[in-house]
């Protein structure tokens, strides 16, 4: 299966108050990373202490870096009809979603899909259901945790091992199934359609 393994970093927990301020998307092909998109995000405002205690992330790291409207498109047009997958999906797909209805941009296309739900169900026992659990579990060889790229590609490993122990004499399950294993509804980015901008009485 082809897909692409994203994360993200933020300066909290409040979609559309909080900012993100790294970007991890790394897209597999038979279970192998094949390309990423990784980068530090401007908020234009400061990292609170606790954030920066979490990711490892302070202010002059991301000052001067792309702002998150210069980088949606770009995003986007790297995801583009890919299915996508994160640990705990919801969350972040809410901060993507607020920065692409704000900025009125593009978005992936792509089905998302929660890998935390479906490890639940296919790796029952475990003490909790944190991705470095699980990567630790699957004995998947990591360096740093909560960067961006470094989860998103744990993840796409975590992924591609979770699908294997379900598929069907080698064939993957279908997307339809993945779904459903996730027991939530079909998750989609909006796609936004750009509004020409109203011109004062002057055209100006």
């Amino acid at each position: 299966m082809r897909f692409v393994a994203f994360d993200f970093e933020t300066t909290g927990t409040v979609p559309g108050v909080d900012q993100i301020i790294e970007i991890g998307a790394v897209r597999f092909i038979n279970g192998e990373p094949e390309a990423v998109f990784a980068t530090l995000v401007d908020p234009l405002r400061p990292i609170p202490p606790g954030a920066s205690k979490v990711n490892g992330i302070f202010d002059e790291m991301v000052r001067g870096k792309p702002t998150i409207e210069t980088l949606l498109d770009s995003l986007a047009d790297f995801c583009g009809d890919d299915i996508m997958v994160a640990h705990n999906a919801p969350f972040d797909a809410q901060f993507l979603t607020a920065d692409v209805k704000k900025h009125e941009s593009k978005a992936p296309r792509g089905i998302v899909l929660d890998s935390l739900p479906i490890a639940r169900k296919v790796f029952p026992g475990l003490p909790n259901y944190k991705l470095g659990t699980l990567v630790q579990h699957l004995k998947i060889p990591t360096t740093d945790f909560h960067r961006a790229e470094e989860d998103a590609t744990y993840l796409g490993h975590m992924f591609t091992q979770m699908l294997k122990r379900i598929s069907i004499g080698g064939q993957a399950p279908q997307i339809g199934n993945l779904v459903a294993l996730t027991g939530k509804p079909e998750l989609r980015f909006p796609q936004i359609v750009r509004q020409p901008k109203q011109m004062d009485f002057f055209g100006v």
